[in-house]
């Protein structure tokens, strides 16, 4: 250990004592963490927004109002099956 961080820690000691024991805080440390992930959510939010808007969705029609198909109709069996 360097002679700066020894001396950094003896006056940093004393200060830890006056903190209550009982108490836990985060720190900067945690505010680093939820800083970080907020800015990760931020990003993925901004590129499923921009990869959305690239999607083109056509709803299909319902099964029982689909209109006949083009050759049902020109045979007149509107889609019957024969055997």
């Amino acid at each position: 250990m360097s002679v700066t961080s020894t001396l950094a820690l003896t006056h940093l000691v004393p200060l830890a004592k006056d903190l209550d024991e009982n108490k836990v805080t985060p720190g900067t440390l945690g505010f680093i963490v939820f800083a970080v992930i907020g800015g990760v959510v931020w990003l993925l939010m901004k590129s499923m927004t921009k990869h959305m808007k690239k999607v083109d969705f056509e709803e299909a029609p319902e099964p029982g109002n689909a209109p006949a198909t083009a050759s049902a109709a020109a045979d007149g069996t509107k889609g019957e099956r024969t055997a």
